[in-house]
Parts: C-alpha cells; structure tokens; sequence
C-alpha cells in the first residue's frame, strides 16, 4: 500500500497517511499513528481511525523493520571484529609510544568490557541448558 509513509526514528516511526484526494492536488500527509519498535505498541494519533487494511500494512512494516533492523545489528558486530583486527594490528605496526599511551587504556576497558559480558552471557546459557 503506498498510501502510507514511515517516518523511523530511534524506537520505531511515525505513520502517516498520503491524501492526494483534495483540491489543490497537493500531497498531503496526515499522522495518524507512532508505532514503538520494541513493544510493537502502535498508538492512533490525536483522534485518527485506523483502518484494518492500514493495521495490515502497519504490521507488516513493523515486522519488516525488526528484520532490517537485526541484520543491521550483525553487520555492526562483523565490522566491529574487522575493526578489532584493524586496531591489532595498528597497535603491533604503526602506534607510535604516545599513541598507545592516550589510547592504550580506553581500548583495554572497552575490551575487557566486552569479554567480561561475553562470559556472562555463556554463563547463563550454559547454566539454562543444563
């Protein structure tokens, strides 16, 4: 249905309905709902009716988005392990002495970091399945 359009944002989007329907011929976009990503909430707005094939077409959105939204998540985590090799291998190569002075610790926290809630979370699994 191109009659809506989806305007996203931090946890979801605002809906809004395409009326070409009116004198001047203008494109006109009506809000007629916010829908909130994580709790699939999706709220009328001010006094809007929403109709079931709108709904319909909310939904599958809604489902779509989550999708593209985990994928973009696994790409972040497989560039960021690039990104670890990068810094690797800048750090044994290339850092010079203040270099790895000024960005030594923050990269070690940020690391130890990960780890420690890496293991957590093995942990917990582990513990689940057994």
């Amino acid at each position: 249905m191109d009659d809506l359009y989806f305007r996203t944002r931090e946890n979801g989007a605002m809906v809004f309905r395409i009326d070409t329907e009116n004198r001047q011929r203008r494109l006109e976009m009506i809000q007629i709902a916010v829908i909130n990503i994580r709790s699939g909430e999706v709220k009328p707005h001010n006094d809007a009716i929403i109709t079931a094939a709108e709904r319909t077409e909310i939904e599958k959105w809604l489902i779509a988005r989550r999708k593209q939204l985990n994928a973009r998540d696994v790409e972040d985590v497989e560039r960021l392990i690039d990104q670890m090799n990068w810094a690797t291998q800048w750090a044994q190569t290339r850092a010079t002495a203040d270099q790895i002075e000024s960005y030594g610790n923050p990269l070690l926290m940020a690391m130890h970091d990960l780890r420690s809630t890496i293991v957590r979370k093995k942990v917990r699994q582990t513990e689940e399945k057994g």
